[in-house]
């Protein structure tokens, strides 16, 4: 009996002693980014489109690396055939995450040079899913971000609905984290209403800025704050799936 309780006595102090295991202690990771034009790193050029993946390397602490690898204009094929993938999947750690979120170019029938049919893009999803996991990494899925899109009535509308079909499908076959992304932001739109949701996108006058003489009118592509709030949106989700990742978000004490 006594050797049972200093046993039991013995594993509830690793116990207490793990659960306090000092950041520096943790072992580091890489979450990689992969997708599109909404999520990519943008060039001075043409700032002040955003990518939400961006702002979302500042919300973690020392030991997690942020490997931004979407691309303008790339589908889930494009990004296989361009071997944008493979490099990746040799790179993956044990402990790693890869979000995945495509779709924009997926579904552009007019382009089809980067045009996915439903039923593949729902194949190359599998494959990212099941190639991570080969790799003792986590994926994790997002649906593609909604663009800006209001109906006369005002109500925010459903921009991907067959490629967001798809993306919950695979999370629900292959039990994959889901982050539904294009619910959460068109919610977000829909707070800020028709007029002032134009505050989140790449929306210039013309003369407004050095890049875009002429203007831009973009419901697509965020600027700063939108690709902030959506990174948020990222940040909020991953701590409701109660990622091990949300243990690294940082924590700001309130002053």
């Amino acid at each position: 009996m006594n050797r049972i309780l200093i046993a039991c006595s013995v594993l509830f102090v690793l116990a207490v002693g793990m659960a306090f295991v000092p950041r520096q202690q943790q072992k580091k990771i890489t979450v990689y980014l992969i997708g599109d034009s909404t999520i990519s790193i943008k060039e001075k050029k043409a700032y002040p489109e955003t990518g939400w993946g961006m702002p979302f390397t500042a919300f973690f602490d020392e030991t997690v690396t942020i490997a931004n690898h979407a691309r303008n204009g790339r589908s889930t094929r494009t990004f296989l055939e361009e071997n944008r993938w493979k490099p990746i999947q040799d790179s993956l750690q044990s402990g790693d995450y890869v979000f995945i979120q495509f779709g924009h170019n997926d579904a552009s029938v007019e382009k089809p040079e980067r045009y996915t049919s439903p039923a593949d893009y729902r194949q190359n999803l599998i494959k990212f899913v099941t190639e991570t996991r080969a790799k003792k990494a986590l994926p994790v899925l997002v649906t593609p971000v909604s663009r800006r899109k209001f109906n006369k009535e005002g109500q925010a509308q459903e921009t991907h609905a067959l490629y967001s079909k798809e993306v919950k499908a695979v999370a629900q076959e292959l039990n994959v984290p889901l982050i539904d992304l294009d619910t959460k932001s068109r919610a977000l739109y829909q707070e800020f209403g028709p007029e002032n949701s134009k505050l989140l996108f790449l929306q210039l006058k013309p003369g407004q800025h050095p890049n875009y003489p002429d203007g831009k009118e973009d419901g697509t592509h965020f600027n700063e704050l939108g690709a902030r709030l959506v990174a948020q949106l990222v940040l909020a989700e991953i701590k409701a799936l109660n990622l091990e990742l949300a243990q690294r978000i940082i924590k700001r004490e309130a002053k």
